[in-house]
């Protein structure tokens, strides 16, 4: 939906010609526009005229805020009064594998605490790197009689206490996930609390499994998260455990699982069949295991594993996941970069040759060629993720000792719909230009430890006309990288730089610049440079651009 068009038809509602009442009634009007569900129509339509405006404020039910520093709470209660659904984002990726300072913040309590006055008819609450006491999931609990969806996705600062208050007082509750969250776990007794009868479960993701009774009470389930699969079986609880998957038949998803035993993985095979996502992130499965796995889930789209099923392991999955759309291959020990076992570019290749249908790679390796990715991007033209991980810092193409330069330039030049790139391994400004040259759907990109010059950053800000978000950390990029991307920054969501040269006159000079930015500034113990900054993706048409800017400079500059 053209915001251009839509403006031009404003206009001719809005003109002499057209009668002197509107032709849609305000009901008519909010009625056709809460069939609009994309978010981005959804803000087109909000631009046409001060009608169209206020019906779909009015109508508006689900909030998507991609940044938490982006807007306050009360601004999104004012904007939007009949909320029954947010989906709110904190600290920025690196976050997952701890490279943002301690207590850098995105604390939900004060959402949650507007939201309990603004929304007492929320329904969902889908949070990911947020900051979640016991105290905030207590409130939540008691705050929304008819909530029925929490996701937490790598957020930290809860236990299973809050969960419990959680438990107990949702009656409603569809949705239950909180998985890969910095939670503590202070037992199992938090599964009590859930109703004996409750058949309104759906989607369950939970931290342990201690006792198979909350799955025979919710055999409608259409995801379960497991978690330690470990312990020892009698026979008798071995068949229990199978009898309660038996009765999950209309099981799509199915993750945790952690170092599961393979003795105890046939328990499974009876729920496996419908599966459409398999999460084995947390399993330390060998390839045998894997291949046996997947005989029993012939319409697997989405698969996550560790690499200890090697190339091996990933030959089985192109051979028996035809269908499959999304690869992600994580590392058992990210911290070990002496280990010689894992994955290489030769089992990339197998998925390629065999899931032709894939879309979305995340590829944690320790080895890579330019040729290998050039070979996969053909066989896969179509992606729209591309994530590749190579896992020691600045290393060139095993096999030519030449940068990654053609590698990615492969990605960018054959891959025309690719929203998301994470670039890694020796890089020159070489990547960066391809990158600003062809990758005119680029919505996310990610980059460490790469690149020569400011060059680099200028030619991706220069470029790349949908760029949303940029991370960059541990790149030779400075001030002049940073200022050349004034006319960028408006329509950008996030920028987050942090180890680079940026000073902080620089990023002074920069909110000087750019008086609608607000700017924050701060220092962390490696004496990073941050730059975080967020535009808020829906408009407020009376106030100018919400946006947040964040630095963190070290104190000498």
């Amino acid at each position: 939906m053209d915001p251009k068009r839509m403006r031009k038809l404003g206009e001719l509602l809005d003109s002499s010609e057209s009668t002197p009442l509107s032709p849609f009634p305000d009901e008519v009007l909010e009625a056709v526009l809460s069939l609009v569900k994309s978010h981005k129509d959804r803000s087109s339509v909000s631009l046409v005229c001060k009608d169209w405006y206020n019906a779909e404020r009015y109508t508006r039910s689900h909030v998507f805020i991609g940044n938490c520093y982006s807007v306050s709470p009360d601004i999104v209660g004012w904007r939007f009064p009949r909320i029954r659904s947010v989906t709110l984002k904190g600290k920025p990726r690196f976050s997952d594998f701890n490279l943002v300072p301690e207590n850098w913040g995105a604390d939900v309590h004060h959402w949650l605490v507007v939201f309990s006055r603004v929304y007492p008819f929320l329904e969902e609450l889908r949070l990911k790197r947020m900051t979640v006491t016991d105290e905030s999931l207590e409130l939540l609990a008691n705050s929304f009689p008819n909530f029925k969806a929490l996701s937490l996705l790598s957020c930290d600062g809860f236990s299973t206490n809050g969960l419990a208050a959680i438990a107990s007082h949702c009656k409603n509750l569809t949705e239950l996930d909180i998985q890969e969250n910095g939670m503590e776990d202070k037992g199992g007794g938090w599964l009590s609390c859930f109703p004996e009868d409750f058949k309104s479960l759906e989607v369950l993701n939970f931290a342990s499994l201690h006792s198979n009774r909350l799955l025979l009470r919710a055999p409608q389930l259409t995801e379960l998260g497991t978690g330690n699969f470990q312990q020892e079986l009698t026979m008798h609880q071995f068949a229990d455990l199978q009898f309660a998957f038996s009765k999950c038949k209309n099981l799509q998803s199915l993750s945790g699982l952690w170092e599961a035993l393979f003795l105890y993985l046939p328990a499974i095979y009876p729920a496996c069949g419908s599966l459409t996502f398999l999460n084995l992130s947390c399993a330390t499965l060998e390839s045998d295991e894997l291949a046996m796995l997947l005989s029993y889930c012939p319409n697997l789209r989405r698969l996550w594993v560790l690499d200890t099923v090697k190339d091996k392991g990933l030959e089985g999955v192109g051979s028996t996941c035809p269908l499959l759309e999304e690869l992600r291959v994580f590392p058992e020990d990210p911290q070990d970069l002496d280990i010689n076992h894992g994955v290489t570019e030769s089992g990339l290749i197998s998925v390629s040759r065999g899931c032709r249908k894939l879309i979305y790679v995340l590829y944690f390796c320790r080895k890579m060629t330019n040729a290998a990715v050039a070979t996969v991007v053909q066989n896969c033209p179509d992606f729209t993720h591309f994530r590749l991980c190579i896992m020691n810092p600045g290393q060139p193409d095993y096999l030519t000792n030449e940068p990654f330069d053609e590698a990615f330039g492969a990605v960018v030049k054959t891959c025309s719909k690719l929203q998301r790139l994470s670039v890694s391994g020796l890089l020159t400004d070489l990547t960066f230009e391809y990158i600003g040259k062809y990758a005119k759907n680029l919505e996310i990109l990610s980059v460490a430890f790469a690149g020569s010059s400011d060059w680099g950053m200028e030619c991706v800000l220069g470029g790349c006309p949908k760029l949303r978000k940029l991370e960059i950390r541990d790149c030779p990029f400075g001030n002049v990288a940073l200022l050349s991307g004034l006319e960028k920054y408006e329509s950008m969501r996030s920028l987050w730089m942090s180890a680079c040269n940026v000073t902080l006159n620089g990023c002074k000079l920069l909110a000087t610049k750019m008086p609608r930015l607000n700017v924050e500034k701060g220092c962390s113990s490696f004496c990073s440079h941050i730059v975080k900054m967020n535009i808020c993706w829906f408009h407020i048409r009376h106030r100018k651009p919400l946006k947040d800017v964040g630095f963190g400079c070290d104190s000498n500059n």
